[in-house]
């Protein structure tokens, strides 16, 4: 089962990791400044995650296929690592809608 890893910045925002059941990252979140606004991020992944719509699936300049996870209003929630073909970043999609609707939270910052 997939959990969110809740972490502080360097700068001392808050920032959170969807790892799949073998603790491989399949998401990274942006930036926060409240944990409240992180644990929002959370429940909108959780919410998000299953509708295929809501990822971008995208090239960097390099050539590396990754994907930006979108909330229904359009700004980015998470991004994914940089894969090595379109295949691998489709299993790293699945995996996000398989593992992020039940994931727990481990909250590191306390």
């Amino acid at each position: 089962m997939g959990k969110f890893v809740i972490t502080t910045r360097a700068n001392g925002e808050f920032q959170f990791n969807l790892k799949a059941g073998n603790g491989q990252t399949i998401l990274t979140s942006e930036g926060y400044t409240t944990k409240a606004a992180c644990n929002n991020g959370i429940d909108s992944v959780k919410k998000n995650a299953p509708d295929d719509d809501r990822y971008d699936r995208l090239e960097s300049k390099s050539g590396k296929p990754y994907f930006n996870l979108k909330a229904g209003n359009g700004q980015i929630i998470g991004s994914s690592e940089m894969y090595e073909s379109v295949a691998t970043r489709e299993n790293g999609i699945e995996s996000v809608k398989k593992n992020a609707p039940d994931a727990t939270i481990d909250d590191q910052t306390a």
